[in-house]
């Protein structure tokens, strides 16, 4: 089928010319077979015969609910999710028109749907204390799991990105490798590879040395050796699932009843930053984010902190 075959090739040179992660690349086949599944049932079976209407149909249809195979009714996807599918459907429709497999771009006007402006959620200081606090312990699970959470904090890593780090990440405020005993910075590789140079502090950089030192030589392979810097109980490189449940069980040892996330602590990390004079644009650095707008999201959190402060406490607020 000539169209799964251009997705095929599509695939192969986002992941080996455009230097895609895996998980990306697997996004894209999940999205792109939903597409494939559309263009299909409107009878088209050559790139050729896609037009407008047939991309705006199937950002539609994503978007309302389907009946399930056992008769109940399941929601369409999220403005952010159909939004989300409609670029790997773009970036597709792109690579076609720029290879000369089609004449024309038929998705280059398609514009996604309107999203509601979600605010991140963050977790006061006091709760990351008791967080953290929750993950104390000599044994080596529990060695690995505070630096992993200090480390999640301290630098507001993607979960992602912390669960790639290698051991020789962890280096000095210059970017040489150094050894954790002095180590004072951990370089991280976001997306696209692209790397920054993000600051630990005390107790990140104890926690990590404590985890490296008594830790790590116990679940490290025996005859065997792994650069990964955060490994699992039989010493394979721990996986984001597992960074999920970690900090799940944290939660509930903390008593905490938000429901948290690897990425509520990097929300947490910019929030508080913010809220203690940071300029924007330092967080913008210190997250990876490539355009501004995106940390100033976590403006408008600090926003409303100060508003709810204030009517809580000025005696003419109500």
């Amino acid at each position: 089928m000539a169209l799964a075959r251009e997705v095929e090739r599509y695939l192969r040179h986002i992941a080996l010319e455009r230097g895609r992660s895996v998980n990306t690349v697997a996004a894209y086949r999940r999205d792109l077979a939903r597409y494939l599944d559309h263009l299909v049932e409107r009878g088209i079976d050559e790139p050729a015969q896609i037009g407008e209407a047939d991309v705006s149909a199937f950002v539609a249809t994503v978007r309302e609910p389907r009946p399930s195979d056992d008769g109940e009714v399941l929601a369409g996807v999220s403005a952010s999710s159909a939004a989300r599918m409609l670029s790997s459907v773009r970036g597709w429709h792109r690579f076609l028109a720029e290879d000369g497999i089609v004449a024309r771009d038929v998705a280059a006007e398609q514009r996604p749907p309107k999203q509601v402006k979600r605010l991140p959620k963050a977790i006061s200081i006091d709760e990351v204390e008791r967080l953290l606090d929750a993950c104390s312990g000599d044994d080596p699970i529990a060695l690995r799991d505070r630096a992993l959470l200090e480390l999640l904090y301290a630098t507001g890593a993607r979960v992602s990105e912390a669960v790639d780090l290698a051991v020789d990440d962890v280096i000095s405020a210059s970017g040489s490798t150094v050894g954790v005993a002095v180590g004072d910075a951990v370089r991280l590789f976001g997306k696209g590879r692209k790397q920054r140079i993000v600051p630990l502090g005390r107790y990140a950089r104890e926690a990590l040395e404590a985890y490296l030192v008594r830790a790590r030589p116990l679940l490290a392979p025996r005859g065997a050796s792994t650069p990964a810097l955060f490994l699992g109980a039989r010493g394979a490189r721990l996986s984001r699932q597992s960074v999920w449940l970690i900090i799940r069980d944290a939660a509930a040892r903390a008593s905490l009843t938000a429901e948290l996330s690897p990425h509520t602590l990097r929300h947490s990390f910019a929030t508080h930053l913010l809220e203690g004079g940071a300029d924007v644009r330092v967080v913008q650095e210190l997250l990876g984010h490539a355009s501004v707008a995106t940390t100033q999201l976590y403006t408008l959190v600090t926003a409303d902190a100060v508003r709810e402060a204030w009517a809580t406490a000025h005696p003419r607020a109500l």
